[in-house]
């Protein structure tokens, strides 16, 4: 059999075949660097933004088809919160370099930007966890996500701990609490995603959780809730 390599500038969706565009395809006017130039960044979406940081792809994938991917693949809101390039190099398949590129990108936005007063905003219920998180319903892979509460209920930090099907391999009680300890949070609400659409809990998703639930009573980290989405949809297993 011949060998056939993946063509990354397509992807499936809702069972149809879309391609994404490469800048090399596009006119003049339309490539990133020259429609900012033209346009202004406002006029820029975000994997237009992301491919001007990335700069160049690599030798099996040009830099808009990547900057896409990964706005797709990882979540736009958990891409911004992600702090070590290392995952972000094994979730999604990319260099050193470029996992650091998107890395520094975010940390300088973090940085630069001073919150005004009372400028976290508070979930206190599944609704308001669900809203929060309404992007991973559509994600095409499987993520295991966690927001970081203080006592007020405010959020202190959001993470994606894994990509992939949620497995006791994968979910492991220190990378779930590392972050509440780094950032000293109180509470932790677990979600993660199912593309398939249905939101039903498997026998291993209660078992997880209530492993998550003993280990956080020993630490004093409580487990609020544990969220399943899909499409519009969300399950609370709690």
């Amino acid at each position: 059999m011949a060998y056939k390599i993946k063509d990354l500038s397509k992807h499936l969706e809702h069972g149809n075949v879309y391609k994404i565009k490469r800048i090399r395809d596009m006119a003049e006017g339309e490539r990133p660097r020259e429609k900012m130039i033209k346009q202004g960044v406002g006029a820029l979406n975000l994997a237009e933004l992301l491919a001007i940081v990335l700069g160049v792809g690599t030798k099996k994938e040009e830099v808009y088809s990547m900057a896409s991917r990964l706005l797709r693949e990882y979540g736009e809101k958990a891409i911004t919160v992600q702090k070590d390039p290392k995952i972000i190099m094994r979730d999604l398949d990319i260099p050193e370099t470029k996992a650091c590129q998107i890395i520094a990108c975010f940390e300088l936005g973090r940085r630069l930007f001073h919150k005004k007063p009372g400028g976290l905003i508070s979930i206190r219920n599944a609704n308001q966890a669900f809203n929060h998180l309404q992007e991973m319903a559509n994600l095409k892979k499987e993520q295991f996500r966690g927001l970081y509460l203080n006592s007020r209920y405010q959020l202190i930090h959001d993470e994606v701990i894994s990509i992939g099907g949620i497995d006791a391999s994968l979910v492991s009680v220190r990378e779930v609490f590392r972050p509440a300890l780094e950032y000293g949070a109180s509470a932790i609400i677990l979600a993660h995603n199912h593309p398939s659409g249905i939101v039903k809990a498997s026998r291993e998703d209660v078992e997880i959780t209530d492993s998550l639930i003993n280990a956080g009573k020993i630490l004093e980290i409580e487990i609020l809730d544990h969220l399943i989405l899909a499409k519009n949809k969300y399950l609370s297993i709690i």
